[in-house]
């Protein structure tokens, strides 16, 4: 409970600060927390967890507790349905690959990452 507060905390500072440098007209802030939340779920897993350098506690505080916090696919999807609900076709199909992709992309450089590190 306490990992997802500070995970949602951390979602909103951080949606919050992309949009000091990107404008405001397509939800780049929830793109950046998906894609950050994935890489570091990926971390977690593919090495604090793969080289026993973490407890099962903490994993579970970081992983359903601050990732769970800091991710936010209801965003996601409000967002790209309200850019559908306003006809904005384009951005709603760039936000649902970029999304996808990006954050896919993301949990794979953590794995690599990860693999480097051993």
């Amino acid at each position: 409970m306490i990992g997802s507060a500070i995970g949602g905390a951390a979602r909103y500072w951080l949606s919050g600060a992309v949009y000091k440098f990107l404008p405001e007209n397509f939800p780049y802030g929830t793109l950046v927390v998906n894609v950050t939340g994935s890489f570091i779920l990926g971390f977690i897993f593919f090495y604090l967890n793969e080289n026993n350098l973490i407890s099962p506690e903490w994993r579970l505080f970081l992983t359903t507790g601050f990732c769970g916090g800091l991710t936010t696919f209801s965003t996601f999807s409000y967002e790209t349905v309200t850019l559908l609900n306003n006809s904005e076709y384009t951005s709603a199909m760039i936000n649902i690959l970029s999304n996808n992709i990006l954050s896919i992309l993301a949990a794979i450089g953590a794995y690599f990452l990860a693999k480097m590190m051993v």
